[in-house]
């Protein structure tokens, strides 16, 4: 089982599931356990030198944000906000003011 604060369990993206089909849940259905993941290495770099500093590639590689569609900047505050609070993102607001400014003049909506 995993244990969530009180907040979190409110945010309104959790789902906490008593019973299934009709009958109580046992008190423990599952056993979480770590995995190893592989991510694909890529000689992609963000473009842009300085300004590229604001783009985290520990989070996405660049050959997966460059082939992403081009986007107005209300949608890429959008996204950067969906990796922040639904994702749990660790990016503060001046980071993801940085990164939603790169992401406009590199793949803006043309």
């Amino acid at each position: 089982m995993k244990s969530l604060t009180l907040d979190h369990a409110r945010d309104g993206e959790v789902m906490i599931a008593y019973a299934m089909n009709g009958e109580q849940l046992p008190p423990q259905t599952f056993v979480l356990k770590s995995v190893s993941v592989d991510l694909p290495t890529s000689d992609i770099t963000f473009p842009g030198g300085a300004a590229a500093d604001a783009i985290n590639a520990n989070c996405h590689s660049a050959g997966m944000v460059l082939t992403q569609p081009n986007l107005a900047k209300a949608a890429w505050a959008a996204e950067v906000d969906k990796m922040i609070h639904a994702f749990k993102a660790p990016i503060d607001q001046r980071n993801a003011t940085a990164i939603v400014d790169y992401l406009s003049e590199t793949k803006g909506a043309k």
